[in-house]
């Protein structure tokens, strides 16, 4: 019964309401409707009879469509609507509408045609030409800070240390302002631009991810984050933002007053002969034409004999020197000009304060590299022993051949692969390879000295070719010395990691694979 009841009543047509009459709209499109202006709209309507009037019963649908106003119905409505449109509107209202949506539509085809503009001229750059914003060359690159560099009108901008990264708006990341930014960006792939940006917006939150900096930073590592990017997987900062001010500062202190304690010493009889090792190993390193200026061999020989003293379980060991460089190159980038090239650099130039920070910055990451493979250093070197003897059977593993070839030949894995262990292959590859590598190392969770192996393996069997067709012992060896890399780049390493990680995955956690 009661059903019945609803049937009725929703069929039953209200007099004062009627679905879907046509009212008025206001909003962006149309102007306030005005009675004063439109007086001549308005419509006379009867009042309705206050007295309840018996409606007809309406039992079909058509009568019930017959019987209902709707917005798309031609009727009376459609008048109403004429009218309106033939009344004069604000004439102000209408014009500025209309210019806005002109200039609106005016910047739009601005927009695009930048956008395809930008697009051309990405696709027109050619690998070859893109070294200076590739993620490791042998250029140094300002990145982190403003640089003494003379701008249009002569002026020289003070140089300001990066000690933190500022949580603010990720364009003032590294101390730049957006136009500084858009600049440093405009070279730039489209992929290594995007990955930059995730970067950026990674390091400008208040605490820094480090596992998902650890996972950006596999891949390569964007020269204008890079140096802050190290000095956080390395340990050396830590992930809070507002600790990284005084960390640095309280570091540097530190340091300098090592400093202070310990280099007077560096001509005693106890530690003369370490110092004059020093003295020997530096002028070998490379760039030598950086190394060999006057204040980076001081700046070299104070961090090396420093360390040396701190750590008497292993004292100075050829090897170590190398590995103070790709700090001090990618610490040194972030005051130098994108266009200089690292062997033309002038490091006499710079501010006593800057050089100061760069020492300290070098000499406390390249500790926080050392900590994790201080064996290789100690007595007898029983780390490296160790890992030469791990490569040889990984090696035997995953190619049969050439280890059999190493062997026929009375090659023996030592007489190569110390050297390779000992300084990381930065003997094997240019600097800018080394960095590059290092970029990844940095993000290894188990640190250098594992992932290093598997690089190391997938380095010899890179060379399997070359390897196969020498025929005698000296010929082998002085390959293995000598393996020609000059030429590598970016895809090359790239390509290394990759076999790298690929070994790893297989072997890592299963060591007894490596035997047979």
């Amino acid at each position: 019964m009661t059903s019945d009841t609803g049937r009725k009543q929703f069929w039953k047509r209200s007099i004062a309401k009627v679905p879907g009459s046509i009212q008025h709209v206001y909003g962006a499109q149309h102007p306030p409707f005005d009675p004063l202006l439109h007086g001549t709209l308005s419509k006379t309507v009867q009042k309705t009879q206050t007295t309840p009037v018996k409606l007809k019963k309406v039992t079909t649908f058509q009568e019930f469509e017959s019987n209902t106003s709707d917005a798309w119905d031609v009727g009376e409505d459609d008048d109403e609507l004429l009218a309106m449109a033939a009344e004069n509107l604000n004439t102000e209202v209408v014009m500025e509408t209309a210019n806005k949506v002109i200039e609106n539509h005016t910047k739009l085809q601005e927009q695009n045609k930048f956008q395809e503009t930008q697009q051309v001229e990405d696709q027109s750059v050619k690998l070859e030409e893109l070294p200076s914003f590739i993620s490791s060359d042998s250029k140094i690159v300002k990145s982190a800070s403003e640089s003494q560099i003379p701008n249009a009108a002569g002026e020289r901008h003070s140089l300001q240390r990066q000690q933190s990264v500022p949580h603010q708006a990720s364009a003032a990341l590294m101390g730049k302002s957006s136009e500084q930014v858009s600049l440093n960006t405009t070279g730039l792939s489209e992929r290594e631009a995007f990955r930059l940006e995730k970067f950026r917006q990674l390091l400008s939150g208040p605490n820094t991810d480090l596992d998902e900096l650890r996972k950006l930073s596999w891949s390569g590592t964007p020269k204008p984050v890079r140096s802050i990017t190290w000095k956080l997987l390395s340990g050396y900062l830590p992930a809070n933002v507002e600790r990284r001010d005084g960390t640095l500062k309280r570091k540097q202190k530190e340091y300098f007053a090592f400093i202070e304690q310990y280099y007077n010493s560096r001509n005693d009889e106890a530690n003369q002969s370490t110092y004059r090792q020093i003295q020997i190993d530096i002028p070998r390193m490379s760039p030598e034409t950086l190394i060999l200026q006057p204040v980076v061999t001081e700046i070299f020989e104070r961090i090396l004999f420093i360390w040396a003293i701190r750590h008497p379980a292993s004292g100075y060991v050829q090897g170590i020197n190398d590995l103070v460089t790709p700090f001090f190159v990618v610490f040194i980038g972030d005051y130098v000009a994108e266009e200089e090239e690292v062997e033309n650099v002038d490091v006499s130039s710079l501010p006593e304060e800057v050089l100061r920070n760069i020492e300290a910055d070098s000499f406390w990451c390249m500790s926080k590299l050392l900590d994790g493979i201080q064996d290789n250093y100690t007595f007898a070197q029983p780390g490296i022993q160790k890992k030469v003897k791990m490569l040889e059977e990984l090696v035997s593993r995953i190619d049969e051949q050439v280890h059999r070839h190493l062997h026929q030949y009375e090659v023996e894995y030592l007489q190569f692969a110390f050297r390779w262990m000992n300084n990381l292959l930065m003997r094997e590859v240019p600097l800018r390879c080394t960095i590059r590598l290092w970029d990844t190392y940095q993000s290894e969770p188990e640190g250098f000295s594992h992932f290093h192996l598997y690089v190391c393996a997938a380095f010899l069997v890179r060379w399997r070719k070359e390897i196969l067709e020498e025929k005698d012992f000296h010929g082998l060896l002085v390959l293995l010395q000598n393996l020609p890399t000059d030429h590598w780049g970016n895809e090359d390493i790239g390509v290394l990691l990759a076999e790298a990680y690929r070994l790893k995955f297989a072997f890592a956690d299963a060591p007894n694979h490596y035997k047979k």
